[in-house]
């Protein structure tokens, strides 16, 4: 793709990203705070973003997935049902696909990761499931025990930051 095209492009996709979000049933809300892009001059638009859901009426503590400019920041991800940690760790990294897609990213495009495990010794079972979702050149990664858990019994909680 030429560089004037890519540039043309990168001024239409957040229009093009809340077009789609709309479309599969999202919302997304832009911040009024700008910055220029230093290479292409275009501004740089915060959006905070809801997949599947509408944005809440009250001001939230947290936002589940924000976009500035191609930068993808998802919160925290956990899993809230009974299960074992693979379960957990499964649905987790199913529910970050699919929040990454929403915004025009997707798992090979993920830069850094922090997993928040309930207990260390589930390490190495979880590792078996994480194994290979992120394509053969994954990000960089920071796991950790929680000391005193995960909020809400997740065995598990997983944050991202990605391009798009």
């Amino acid at each position: 793709m030429a560089k004037s095209n890519r540039r043309g492009f990168l001024t239409k996709a957040p229009a093009a990203t809340a077009a789609a979000l709309a479309v599969a049933g999202g919302s997304t809300a832009r911040a009024a705070e700008h910055e220029k892009d230093k290479d292409t001059g275009h501004k740089a638009v915060k959006e905070t973003h809801w997949p599947g859901r509408d944005a809440p009426a009250e001001a939230p503590l947290f936002s589940p997935v924000v976009t500035f400019g191609d930068m993808v920041f998802l919160s925290g991800i956990g899993a809230h049902f009974e299960g074992d940690v693979k379960a957990h760790t499964a649905h987790v990294l199913d529910e970050m696909k699919k929040n990454l897609e929403a915004v025009g990213s997707s798992m090979e495009k993920v830069l850094k990761v922090n997993v928040y495990l309930n207990d260390l010794k589930d390490y190495k079972a979880m590792n078996e499931v994480f194994r290979g979702r992120f394509g053969k050149a994954p990000g960089v990664r920071t796991t950790i025990a929680a000391a005193g858990g995960i909020p809400g019994d997740s065995l598990v909680e997983i944050d991202c930051i990605a391009h798009r």
